[in-house]
């Protein structure tokens, strides 16, 4: 029997890349500080184009440091939120690469416990509320 296959489609190698793919495959290493290029934007990397719309989208967002620009956020913090959505989005490859992101970037095996019992709570009681179409009666101030 082959091997399971990495995707649907196959993956663009870092040795074979494209000009253009090369230097955001660059990009990607040195920004995420890692030595080689995760799978997901190996997979991405077979349309150049998106590629690039993702990578600027993500880099923006989730390295705005990176481009020299401030967030109210720090890295923990949207890293955390990203495996909070990975979490319940059901993604396993989102959620073991945003595990692998806040270990990386301090959060203790507890820490992450207590992340996972927020993002139960809150499915849970966020499945409540909608099932019951409770009507909102808490909002935010309107700065």
């Amino acid at each position: 029997m082959p091997d399971k296959p990495l995707a649907t489609v196959r993956p663009v190698e870092e040795a074979t890349a494209s000009p253009r793919v090369a230097a955001i495959f660059a990009d990607i290493r040195a920004t995420k500080k890692l030595d080689f290029v995760p799978n997901f934007w190996r997979v991405l990397a077979t349309d150049p184009d998106h590629l690039e719309l993702i990578w600027t989208r993500l880099k923006a967002i989730m390295h705005p440091e990176a481009s020299g620009r401030p967030s109210r956020l720090d890295p923990l913090t949207r890293e955390i939120i990203a495996l909070a959505v990975s979490s319940t989005n059901g993604c396993p490859y989102c959620v073991h690469s945003h595990t692998a992101a806040v270990r990386k970037l301090g959060l203790d095996v507890q820490g992450l416990g207590e992340v996972m019992a927020v993002v139960g709570l809150f499915n849970a009681t966020n499945a409540i509320a909608h099932g019951y179409q409770i009507e909102p009666d808490v909002f935010p101030p309107q700065d």
